[in-house]
C-alpha cells in the first residue's frame, strides 16, 4: 500500500477529505462570518479581503491531505 510523506494512505486521505469538507468547512465558515461581525460591517473591500484571506488559510493546515486526492489511486495495480 501505497503511503505519502504524513504517512496517510490514498483511501485515508480521501476519507479525511469528506470529512474535513462536510464537516469542517461549514463549522469554518460560521466562524469566518462570525470575525465579520466582530468587526461591525467593515467597508466592503476590507470585508472582502477578510474573507478571501480567511477563504485561503483553512486550507494550509490541510494542504496534504487534499494532494493527490482527485487523481486516481496511486497504488492501484495497473491491469
Amino acid at each position: 500500500m501505497a503511503q505519502d510523506e504524513k504517512g496517510l494512505s490514498y483511501k485515508a486521505r480521501r476519507r479525511w477529505s469528506l470529512v474535513i469538507l462536510l464537516v469542517g468547512l461549514p463549522i469554518y465558515i460560521v466562524l469566518a462570518i462570525s470575525v465579520v461581525g466582530w468587526l461591525d460591517r467593515p467597508p466592503i473591500l476590507v470585508e472582502l479581503v477578510v474573507y478571501v484571506v480567511l477563504g485561503l488559510l483553512w486550507a494550509l493546515p490541510f494542504k496534504f491531505v487534499f494532494r493527490g486526492v482527485g487523481k486516481e489511486n496511486p497504488g492501484a495495480d495497473a491491469e
